[in-house]
């Protein structure tokens, strides 16, 4: 009797002990704070600043964005000088001011369109993979058929047939981005279902509303940022291309696009190419700091969103 007491006081564990482990259970997420790397840090700085100068540069421009700076020496595509940093456009406007004016109407036509598209696509999404079946088809199905059509084509006819104005933009961009996102929340919410974890919280009881945000939302809040990312440089992109089109933000207003068409002129006669190539380096060192972002958030997610995003 003695002998078969110590021989299961050799082999007791504590039931608490950092010894148990549960083979069937699902390992827990690495803990530890998100660090940015070297380049993620430049995607940052990059970011904030163009963030800063959406909000203040109205304030901060050296002239109102259609003012000429030297009313009394009207000539287009003049060369940077003191007073026009830049030089002029093909109307003899800063270019300084309006890329700061531009920076405003371009990221926030954009931030709102993909604000939009998250609302509908995660709401719907995270939605469809906790329904039934029969309303998960049919809002698949639905989306399905809105990622079919051409993202440019939508937006020409869209614009074309309700007038080009700021909130047609951002209702057009939000609208055409939310299919993306919808695929993305309910491919994330069908995953996170499954685990134990929501068994579990199934089991105790709980209700959908704690399941989606007690159970889904912190699961799936990391690849969700890492798109959201993405999505805004596309939706930057539309909008700039509309804008590029014609379609966009209409002048005398200025946002980045419409000053690349402007100012095409520039090439054709030989003049300077600062008023082309000053809204489209912004565009571009946007996206690409926003990129460097993104690239650090996935990888800091376990490098897992590839497949998804």
């Amino acid at each position: 009797m003695s002998k078969l007491k110590k021989n299961e006081d050799e082999h007791y564990v504590a039931p608490f002990s950092a010894e148990v482990s549960f083979d069937e259970l699902q390992d827990a997420p690495p803990s530890g704070k998100f660090r940015l790397s070297f380049t993620g840090k430049i995607g940052v700085v990059v970011m904030v600043f163009w963030m800063f100068v959406a909000l203040f540069g109205q304030f901060l421009a050296p002239f109102e964005e259609n003012d000429l700076p030297f009313p009394d020496d009207y000539s287009e595509f003049q060369k940077p000088r003191p007073g026009a940093w830049l030089g002029t456009d093909v109307d003899d406007r800063d270019i300084l001011s309006r890329v700061m004016y531009g920076a405003g109407r371009t990221i926030g036509i954009s931030l709102a369109g993909v604000i939009i598209a998250y609302v509908i696509g995660v709401t719907l999404g995270i939605g469809s993979s906790i329904a039934g079946t029969r309303i998960d088809l049919a809002l698949t199905q639905f989306f399905n058929i809105m990622l079919a059509i051409p993202t440019i084509m939508f937006g020409l006819v869209v614009v074309a047939a309700l007038g080009s104005s700021i909130p047609v933009l951002i209702i057009t961009a939000g609208t055409i981005f939310s299919p993306v996102v919808f695929r993305l929340s309910r491919a994330l919410g069908m995953d996170i279902m499954v685990m134990d974890f929501v068994e579990a919280a199934k089991v105790r009881g709980e209700g959908y509303r704690w399941i989606i945000f007690k159970e889904i939302w912190p699961n799936a809040a990391m690849p969700l940022i890492s798109d959201f990312g993405l999505r805004f440089i596309y939706v930057i992109l539309f909008v700039s291309s509309l804008s590029f089109l014609g379609l966009g933000v209409q002048p005398p207003m200025a946002d980045w696009g419409s000053m690349v068409r402007e100012n095409l002129g520039a090439l054709q006669y030989g003049e300077s190419v600062i008023p082309i190539l000053a809204p489209a380096i912004a565009i571009a060192s946007l996206t690409v700091g926003i990129n460097l972002i993104v690239d650090d958030v996935s990888a800091h997610a376990g490098g897992k969103l590839s497949g998804r995003l």
